[in-house]
């Protein structure tokens, strides 16, 4: 009976699902597989129905063959072309339609209120723009003139980051979206914050009493933020030599990992609450004062042809649909100060890039060392103890302390405890579309970022975009398959720090980094 009242508290509301690029890349690999394995664990009743949207055209039939094999190669749970899969694809319908046309919006609302009658579905529409962000206007108007918002039940927007290319470009998106929506019915996704550990990372600080005393300036040196990409560009070569490392990595998956770290505890567990100490966070940060600052705290690079694993790696340059002339970086890395009371004086050091040697996304946080004056102190070099969370691909907690070496007298060696998360539940892991979509069907909009938030990280960015403008060496060379640029090793060395090995480096350099 509890088990029942459990699983009704964790089921979505009856809604339709818009996802308007449904023929796209997002749809296939993250969509269609997250509304799968939410539907397999009962947290999609039957009262749901996805309508497809594109503009190309697609028979039902081709539509939930499409479903079928997105499922088969991205879904954590796989599926058989049977009953129950077929069961489940009832729920799915295509509409082809141009998003400039407003006679198809109504042709799109009347297959609607099919649906809604069919599946007995109270009126609650959740429209998924999976589309170029320069479309959220237009779209957000056309649901308006074509009657999509005029149902009984209520009505929520979820987009897709980049949200403008700057300051102005996401002030212009906002004021179009919201002469549509208010601000309480758009949930901006920031992939990251669906992720397991980024979620965990407020339990780990907030409900255990050894972490919370120490988590400020007297007790932590800094905090490492790294976001390590494996490959290139790939097929995204036109969209990315436009946005850079900065704008696609830095102004929202940086700086949100950046503010789970560094917030106060909210004064409840409600969304606003929680989303207003993020925003506290980004008006503390140290914005930079002009070029000159930029250049000495923060580092862009470029990659360069390279190797890894034994294979070679072209430059970014000679990427497909890249400018050959081009100066986007691949590579930023950034020393970052939250001037709070808690904060003051730490730095935080974050870095992305591409072609890097290691797929990972990674959190360290490294603690004082012991003084050199007391007994241990002054016979051994004393390493720093550290707290890691692993973000991706391996999920878990890592915290290094000091101990003595077994059967030696007195010498002290590092010593890991490490908890593997990945290891525990393994392929039933929760994707962070799952979590996402699930969250934005219940109305919990803890995880989306406000516009407060889009704004104020936009503001910090814009900053270090508009230096760049002025720097005439334009990003560092870097070759590919190696950590970046040297100039960020250095910038930890002037503070007395390095960069910590992450999970999955080599080992050689782990033991020389932890032992130099």
């Amino acid at each position: 009976m509890a088990e029942n009242q459990n699983l009704e508290m964790l089921q979505t509301p009856g809604a339709v699902f818009f996802i308007f690029g449904a023929t796209g890349d997002l749809a296939r690999r993250k969509l269609f597989p997250a509304i799968y394995s939410l539907y397999r664990e009962g947290k999609l009743a039957e009262d749901f129905a996805v309508i497809g949207v594109a503009r190309r055209p697609r028979t039902q039939e081709e539509f939930r063959s499409d479903i079928f094999n997105s499922i088969q190669e991205f879904c954590r749970y796989k599926t058989e072309d049977n009953e129950d899969f077929r069961s489940f694809a009832q729920h799915f319908e295509y509409k082809s339609l141009d998003i400039n046309n407003v006679d198809g919006f109504r042709e799109l609302n009347e297959q609607t209120m099919v649906l809604e009658e069919r599946y007995h579905i109270p009126g609650n529409r959740i429209f998924y723009l999976a589309l170029a962000p320069e479309l959220f206007g237009s779209v957000s108007f056309n649901l308006q003139k074509g009657g999509m918002l005029d149902s009984a039940g209520w009505k929520r927007l979820v987009i897709e980051k980049p949200f403008g290319y700057d300051l102005k470009s996401a002030e212009e998106l906002n004021e179009q979206i919201r002469q549509v929506f208010k601000e309480e019915e758009i949930y901006r996704i920031d992939h990251y914050l669906g992720k397991e550990m980024v979620q965990n990372i407020e339990v780990i600080r907030f409900a255990n009493a050894f972490f919370e005393p120490l988590w400020n300036n007297k007790h932590i040196a800094n905090v490492q933020i790294t976001l390590g990409e494996t490959v290139g560009v790939e097929e995204r070569g036109g969209y990315y030599d436009h946005a850079g490392a900065l704008r696609d990595m830095g102004q929202n998956h940086m700086l949100q990992m950046l503010t789970m770290i560094a917030m106060e505890p909210p004064s409840r567990l409600l969304p606003e609450d929680i989303r207003d100490e993020k925003v506290k966070v980004l008006r503390s940060l140290r914005p930079y004062a002009g070029a000159e600052e930029v250049g000495r705290n923060v580092v862009r690079g470029q990659y360069v042809q390279g190797s890894s694993r034994g294979k070679d790696l072209p430059a970014y340059r000679e990427e497909d649909k890249v400018d050959p002339n081009s100066n986007t970086e691949t590579y930023f890395m950034a020393r970052v100060f939250v001037d709070n009371f808690r904060w003051a004086g730490v730095p935080f050091y974050i870095r992305t890039g591409k072609r890097l040697p290691v797929k990972t996304t990674e959190v360290v946080v490294e603690f004082k060392g012991m003084p050199n004056n007391v007994y241990l102190g002054q016979k051994h070099k004393l390493e720093p103890n550290l707290l890691v969370i692993r973000v991706n691909p391996m999920e878990g907690i890592y915290v290094k302390i000091n101990a003595k070496k077994p059967g030696s007298e007195s010498e002290i060696e590092p010593l890991a405890m490490d908890f593997c998360q990945s290891c525990m539940v393994g392929i039933n892991s929760p994707e962070a579309y799952e979590r996402l979509l699930h969250d934005a069907a219940r109305g919990d909009s803890t995880y989306f970022t406000r516009w407060d938030e889009v704004a104020t990280a936009w503001s910090f960015v814009d900053r270090i975009a508009e230096a760049w403008k002025q720097d005439p060496e334009g990003p560092r060379p870097y070759p590919a398959g190696s950590w970046g640029p040297e100039e960020a090793d250095r910038l930890l060395a002037e503070d007395g720090f390095h960069w910590w090995p992450v999970n999955g480096q080599d080992e050689d350099d782990v033991v020389w980094q932890v032992n130099e």
